[in-house]
């Protein structure tokens, strides 16, 4: 499938992730049909991407884009409960959180969704996952679509963060990578291809900040620097935004999320 074949994206789930990604398509041109639980999730979801921090309401207001172009942008968005109108759409993105695990992806859910989607979506289209950190591989052996199945990892705000990492696993044809990384480009996004290994470990942005927080957490175990130290040692140093330790208390900075 090419670029100009995408017609029609459905994108699953509508938190904070799937209404960041929805937003991000609407305003490239695409066709979105975000499909959650309840009305009250989308009415939620659609309050947000109009009204949020990041909606199109501030942007138009900060001169991003027209009202003109805000009103086009979510003419071009359907909400729905329906799992059944995504059958059509040429490109599924995943974007499920935990749900009640209060665990922040729930991989059994993601398995239980994928299995029931690829009896309902049709053949030629290709799924995506949003996750963080499992293996896509897995995800995608629950489907007959193992060629077309792809990882998709943006980061929050997705309609505002720019990397997008494109993991691609043994199965993963070379025109379903090019789809995804060019999709990313025209959202304004810039795309990394990551290969997809066993062991849900992640993959480059989180495994490598995984790291370098772990051995901040060693240095103030070991009595070496405070956490604001480490922090701003970090910040001025190596010119990081914030310090790869969470600090407590008012007006702190709060560290990577």
């Amino acid at each position: 499938m090419k670029l100009a074949d995408v017609k029609s994206i459905g994108v699953l789930g509508a938190g904070v992730m799937g209404g960041g990604i929805s937003q991000s398509a609407i305003l490239a041109g695409y066709n979105i049909i975000c499909r959650d639980l309840t009305d009250e999730i989308l009415a939620k979801t659609e309050d947000t991407i109009i009204n949020g921090r990041f909606g199109l309401k501030g942007g138009v207001e900060r001169g991003k884009q027209t009202q003109a172009e805000m009103d086009a942008a979510l003419a071009r968005l359907t909400l729905t409960t329906k799992v059944e109108d995504l059958k059509d759409c040429d490109l599924i993105i995943e974007a499920i959180g935990g749900g009640d695990t209060g665990r922040l992806e729930d991989k059994p859910l993601k398995l239980k969704i994928f299995t029931e989607l690829d009896n309902i979506v049709k053949k030629e289209a290709v799924f995506a996952s949003n996750t963080s950190s499992f293996t896509i591989a897995d995800l995608a052996a629950v489907t007959q679509r193992k060629e077309h199945f792809i990882g998709m990892h943006l980061f929050s705000p997705a309609n505002i963060m720019k990397l997008v990492e494109v993991i691609y696993t043994a199965d993963t044809t070379e025109d379903t990578i090019v789809l995804i990384e060019e999709l990313a480009r025209s959202w304004d996004k810039t795309p990394v291809r990551v290969k997809d290994v066993p062991g849900d470990t992640g993959f480059i942005g989180n495994r490598v900040m995984g790291a370098a927080r772990r051995e901040a957490m060693k240095v103030v175990e070991e009595g070496i620097a405070t956490a604001e130290d480490v922090n701003t040692a970090m910040m001025l140093g190596f010119n990081w935004p914030v310090g790869p330790l969470p600090l407590g208390g008012p007006g702190a900075r709060s560290g990577w999320q």
